[in-house]
Parts: structure tokens; sequence; C-alpha cells
């Protein structure tokens, strides 16, 4: 199930391939501001917008990651680019191949399981031990099964809900098991890999922290 839940580099649009609009994006060293003890996130999409409200008690290693790279902008244009019907939607590869491999070494160390992984929750993936790093899914059912393998949910929905049951599921897993996008191509073509490849897939607009 590691190895399912391994995440994917991407980029999307042609646009994407320019420089970074936040130059912080290429030190990610530099981003260790701690999150507030609950704080929301909203997410316009190609399908409408969703709301997270993050739990820092749940898992604070998670929250803070995740809180870092929404004040730096980096979901802006990011794919949903696994989404796997009953099961699970995987996002949080930059759109850009440079801003991207800035980060696939830039992990954070395990949290304990305090919270299941219920529907509408939302969990960094995972490879092994301490090596979450951007991507992370939302439960489209009850993945309780999870929990035991040391995935940590930090957060659920809390508005929008449907708008993540529409997000477009047809290419189903990733490569080389399903008809999905290939991890290694992703890595490194980028958005010109997925924009040809895979036009159907929805994005990230913008991620932002709501006041």
């Amino acid at each position: 199930m590691h190895a399912l839940l391994l995440a994917l580099a991407l980029t999307f649009s042609p646009a994407a391939q320019a420089a970074p609009a936040n130059p912080a994006l290429l030190t990610p060293s530099a981003a260790k501001e701690t999150a507030p003890a609950l704080y929301k996130v909203r997410f316009e999409t190609t399908q409408g917008a969703f709301v997270i409200e993050v739990h820092r008690d749940w898992a604070p290693q998670g929250a803070d990651r995740f809180y870092n790279l929404v004040k730096l902008g980096y979901f802006d244009g990011t794919a949903f680019f696994r989404n796997i019907a009953g099961f699970m939607v995987q996002f949080g590869i930059h759109p850009d191949p440079t801003v991207a491999a800035a980060w696939r070494m830039e992990r954070i160390k395990d949290d304990m399981v305090t919270h299941s992984n219920t529907a509408g929750t939302i969990t960094f993936a995972t490879s092994g031990k301490d090596s979450r790093t951007t991507q992370v899914f939302i439960n489209h059912a009850d993945n309780k099964s999870l929990d035991g393998m040391g995935f940590a949910p930090f957060g659920q929905i809390v508005e929008g809900a449907d708008v993540v049951k529409k997000l477009y599921s047809g290419y189903g897993e990733g490569a080389p098991r399903g008809r999905g996008p290939d991890q290694g191509r992703i890595q490194s073509e980028g958005a010109a890999y997925l924009s040809k490849e895979f036009p159907k897939l929805d994005l990230v607009k913008t991620a932002t922290l709501v006041p």
C-alpha cells in the first residue's frame, strides 16, 4: 500500500514551465513556520471550490508542512494526477520540474496517527518511514486500513465535498499498474507530459489560507 501512495511529481500547463512566481519555492529549507492550531485552506479548482480545515493537534509535522506549502503558493497549478474511485484522490507536485525537484527530498518526520483516514480527510502520501514531502491525498471513503500503515490525517473537508467527487477519475491508477500518468515521466517532463497525454485531469487553480 505504501508503494501505491508514493507521491508523483508533476507539472501541467506549458506556461507553468516558466520561472516560479515565488522565488522562495526554490529554497524549501527556509519554509519552517509553525502553523496555527486550527486553520482553513480554500482550493479553487477546475471543478469549483472546496475548503480544508486543518487541525495541528492531529499531525503537527504534516500541518506545519501543509501550511508552509500553501503560504508559498506551492499548490497553485498542480494536477489531481491520481484519482481512484472509492479510494482517494492525490495531488501535490508543483507545475515546474525545477521546483518539484527542489522539494523532492525535503522530507518531514512521521506523525503519530491520532485521527482515522475517514472519508473527506486529507493525509500526506508516504513511501516509508519519514518520507513525506509535498504530496497529499483526500480519502473518498473510510480507508481505516491506512491507519496502521502510518498515514496520519491532518485535516478534513468542511466545504465543497461534492467538488472533490467531481474531479476527473477516468485515468484511474498510475502506470504501470493502470492507465494513469507515469511517475517517472511526470518527474522529468512535468506539465508538457500531463497536458499532452492526460488533458482531462483537473487542476488546482489556487490554494489560499482563509482569513
